[in-house]
């Protein structure tokens, strides 16, 4: 069955078996990151409107869900873009909660629109809200996150402040570091007085694991890395008196740390054959769709989405050879993305 805005799951280290839902449509973005894993922001707006209708979006869940394929950890609402551009966002919640009861939802955001009190009461529906914060140096900002004019990083931090005060559920914060970007000691230091302020339930300090819009575009050194994880992680609430959305699989976890290694795609593969004769309709669909927002290697796609390897790999072979597959990475690391032509 074809879906246009329901795609995965795929692995998350942060909540397990993610069933994501794209709620633009297209990369429709208040930011045009650097670092950005689906491409260049097409539509750099502020402007809220329903992108892709709530209707629409259920119906396709509602399909999704009548196949029994295998129940996600969370259904996550994200995509291409910046998801609270998406005036529906509270109905598509509510529908989500409908359809899948037993399954906490969660919202990745970039935070920029957290200052309008309509869409913190829409993200409040929520269980689990991912916010991003990279940078509190203007500068850094216009180089790595190259924001439309109307965002500005005072509106921004108030913004989160307030949402993290009005907000009942699970709050985790990601910083990601780009090399000579972001990195500097002054927004080490900015960051680190705001988020001890802010007191989220986790903070995630990585870097770039995936190519992104921008070749030059590089990861920090591991020493860099271990360093801020260092200054930031313990400003979190260590709160154990309930399990967080983040630890909900910690199996999951454990398996993107390995990142699926070529010898385990090659160990995973052994049974099966490696270039069956044709792709399954079905499976290209399903690998078109994730590659489509998130470049993965085949072993995680296998993985994710529940496929044979050998599955995988053919639908790798047909989107390749319809002129539908960028590689990026190394031979023993590759990762498979959507071209956009």
């Amino acid at each position: 069955m074809a879906y246009r805005y329901v795609f995965g799951p795929v692995r998350s280290g942060r909540l397990g078996l993610s069933l994501g839902l794209d709620l633009l449509g297209d990369t429709v973005c208040t930011l045009d990151c650097v670092y950005c894993e689906v491409g260049r922001t097409c539509h750099l707006v502020t402007e809220r409107k329903p992108y892709v209708p709530a209707s629409q979006l259920l119906e396709e869940l509602t399909r999704w869900k009548e196949e029994a394929h295998q129940i996600p950890d969370f259904v996550t609402l994200g995509g291409k873009g910046e998801p609270t551009l998406n005036s529906d966002i509270g109905a598509i919640i509510e529908g989500i909660r409908t359809i899948f009861p037993d399954t906490p939802v969660a919202v990745l955001t970039n935070s920029t629109l957290m200052h309008d009190p309509t869409v913190r009461r829409e993200l409040a529906l929520a269980d689990a809200v991912l916010p991003s914060l990279d940078t509190l140096v203007p500068s850094e900002m216009r180089r790595l996150n190259r924001p439309h004019g109307d965002v500005t990083i005072s509106a921004l931090t108030t913004g989160l402040a307030a949402f993290r005060k009005e907000f009942g559920g699970r709050l985790l914060l990601e910083v990601l570091l780009v090399a000579g970007t972001n990195d500097s000691d002054e927004n080490l230091a900015l960051l680190r007085d705001f988020i001890a302020e802010l007191r989220p339930h986790r903070v995630d300090v990585v870097t770039m694991t995936r190519p992104g819009t921008l070749t030059t575009a590089r990861p920090v050194q591991p020493e860099t890395l271990a360093r801020w994880q260092k200054a930031l992680g313990p400003l979190a609430i260590r709160d154990t008196s309930d399990e967080a959305p983040g630890d909900v699989k910690t199996t999951s976890r454990k398996s993107e740390a390995r990142q699926f290694s070529s010898d385990a795609a090659a160990k995973n593969g052994a049974e099966h054959t490696a270039r069956p004769a044709a792709a399954d309709d079905a499976a290209l669909e399903r690998v078109a769709g994730s590659i489509e927002r998130r470049p993965q290697t085949a072993a995680q796609l296998a993985e994710a989405l529940d496929l044979p390897l050998a599955a995988v790999l053919a639908a790798i072979e047909a989107l390749d050879a319809e002129g539908r597959l960028r590689t990026t990475g190394n031979a023993e690391h590759a990762f498979f993305a959507l071209d956009k032509g």
